[in-house]
């Protein structure tokens, strides 16, 4: 008996009310969890908040554009796909939008099928290469996909919560990560949300991760949460 595949989460940044109701309509029918922002800087605080699998984003934007929020995502560690959307076919801009960051573009207008191809291919190339990639902060590296942890070149064992609190720890760097953050995206439903379980698993981080004698890397936000520092 197969599984069912895995739901995925996609993050939709477009401005033009009547193309992100297609999108998140058409996205929503293949069974994926869509999110959505009509403007850049929210989409922006989406991605790095929710940790989407894919992200389908408009070249044009009000405020920041599509290729600022790329280069940020990418400067920030953001590793899922981002499918690039533009209303302009010249080569010129295609490049732009890859050379930002993007893994694949999409001219406007544009038939559902077509996106549904696309938005299928990124995800399945990047689960293929998923093994391949590493987060690094500083001296720090994780191997998301097999739970390895290096620090200043020496292994360091996690178990898989441990491992998944660093990653968002990691994924987040030099911004604070809240304790409901925290404890939507690794605990979800399974204990109180009352329990003080994030800062007991902070702990237990601090004593594998910390050098003898060095600040910690994880620094507390009193009444917020937790910090990774960058170096």
């Amino acid at each position: 008996m197969t599984s069912a595949p895995t739901r995925r989460t996609i993050l939709v940044i477009e401005d033009r009310p009547d193309v992100l109701a297609l999108i998140v309509r058409t996205l929503e029918e293949g069974d994926h969890e869509v999110l959505s922002a009509s403007d850049g800087s929210s989409g922006l605080v989406l991605a790095l908040e929710r940790l989407p699998d894919l992200v389908v984003l408009d070249l044009v934007l009000p405020g920041d554009d599509g290729l600022a929020i790329a280069r940020t995502l990418r400067g920030r560690g953001f590793k899922a796909p981002i499918l690039m959307l533009t209303g302009r076919g010249e080569v010129a801009d295609r490049v732009a939008g890859l050379d930002a960051g993007g893994d694949d573009y999409l001219v406007k207008p544009f038939a559902p099928e077509e996106l549904v191809a696309r938005v299928r291919a990124l995800l399945r190339r990047a689960t293929l290469r998923g093994d391949g990639v590493q987060l690094r902060v500083g001296d720090l590296v994780l191997d998301p996909v097999a739970r390895r942890v290096v620090r200043a070149g020496e292994p360091i064992g996690l178990t898989l919560k441990e491992a998944a609190l660093l990653e968002l720890l990691m994924r987040h760097a030099g911004r604070t990560v809240p304790r409901e953050l925290a404890m939507q995206t690794i605990w979800q439903s399974e204990i109180d949300a009352t329990t003080n379980i994030v800062d007991v698993y902070i702990t237990y981080l601090r004593r594998k991760l910390d050098l003898d004698g060095a600040p910690s890397r994880i620094v507390t936000r009193r009444g917020v949460g937790y910090e990774l520092r960058l170096s």
